[in-house]
């Protein structure tokens, strides 16, 4: 187990650098740069004025120096300033994070509240109407994309209900409960909708192939009911496939965050990287997608982790 996770953590560092570097280049392609981005067509500057501040945000170094001063200073935890707000990066990011972590965490349990109750039944009842009605929502789940979901909320929460989720005036978890799971409860159900497709897709798979196997036979002749069958042995051997896509998808959540928060105005991670990417503000766009990136990699870690509690079998070399 420890030399298995050592190999996991050592293989952090590359998968970090190689992301970074690939968001320095692309952010580098988009016309203009974050001094352009920042003055706009309001204010016009001269050559030197321009320069200076190119000068000041280091701008005016090649792109080998400038990315080898990010990622030095990456280590040692200062992700840059942001040339927007002129605030650190890190301590920024740091403070919307609880935000979108609460909603993929919600999205989450909405998920598999869902999904593995409706793959369950799917599998034990196949090629039945339910099982033909759980493939189809499913289809669905997978078919509408997050922003469609979001907007079509809204709008019949508001034409048909008469009433609109509070945006603008976010509530901490903390502070107001009540308020902040009001608030959240929405985008967690946009987020969780689609997920919760992957759970029961992946569930079912898993619960018809655990089905067939010669233990099954064997628990149903010694006359176990068939609620234990399913639940005390056929489940719990079908975790493994249902663990792995929760890691990888719990991962794209953060991803996902991105257009749910803009949607319904949420002041987190996601619409922070949206703002920054708009605005050219290379920190907090390259801060901002490695935090989310070592995020993925560290979730998707714990989900390895996780099968050797599920099955006692496995064995980490």
């Amino acid at each position: 187990m420890q030399r298995y996770l050592t190999q996991r953590l050592v293989a952090f560092v590359p998968t970090l650098i190689g992301i970074s570097i690939i968001v320095f280049l692309v952010m580098r392609l988009i016309p203009g740069d974050a001094i352009n981005a920042m003055i706009g067509t309001t204010y016009k500057l001269t050559e030197v004025q321009a320069a200076a501040l190119r000068a000041y945000f280091g701008l005016d170094k090649s792109l080998p120096e400038q990315y080898w001063i990010w990622l030095t200073s990456a280590v040692r935890g200062d992700f840059g300033f942001s040339v927007r707000s002129g605030r650190a990066v890190l301590p920024e990011i740091l403070a919307r994070f609880p935000l979108t972590l609460e909603l993929a965490v919600l999205a989450m349990i909405i998920a598999l509240a869902i999904g593995i109750p409706i793959g369950v039944l799917a599998a034990v009842k196949r090629d039945s109407t339910l099982d033909i009605a759980g493939r189809l929502f499913a289809l669905i789940g997978l078919a509408l994309p997050n922003f469609w979901m979001g907007t079509l909320i809204i709008l019949t929460l508001s034409v048909v209900f008469g009433i609109l989720p509070t945006s603008g005036d976010y509530a901490d978890f903390t502070q107001d409960p009540i308020k902040n799971l009001q608030q959240l409860i929405f985008p967690a159900l946009t987020l969780g909708f689609a997920f919760s497709a992957s759970v029961m897709r992946t569930t079912r798979s898993s619960m018809l192939e655990e089905l067939r196997q010669d233990y099954v036979r064997t628990a149903r002749g010694k006359g176990l009911r068939e609620q234990a069958v399913v639940a005390g042995h056929c489940l719990k051997n079908a975790l493994i496939p249902i663990i792995t896509i929760v890691g990888l998808e719990t991962g794209y959540l953060f991803g996902g965050a991105v257009i749910v928060e803009e949607v319904f105005a949420l002041p987190g991670v996601g619409r922070l990287l949206l703002n920054a990417i708009s605005q050219r503000d290379y920190a907090v766009v390259q801060g901002t997608i490695v935090f989310i990136a070592f995020n993925f990699v560290l979730i998707n870690l714990l989900a390895d982790l996780a099968y050797a509690f599920v099955n006692p079998r496995i064995r980490y070399e």
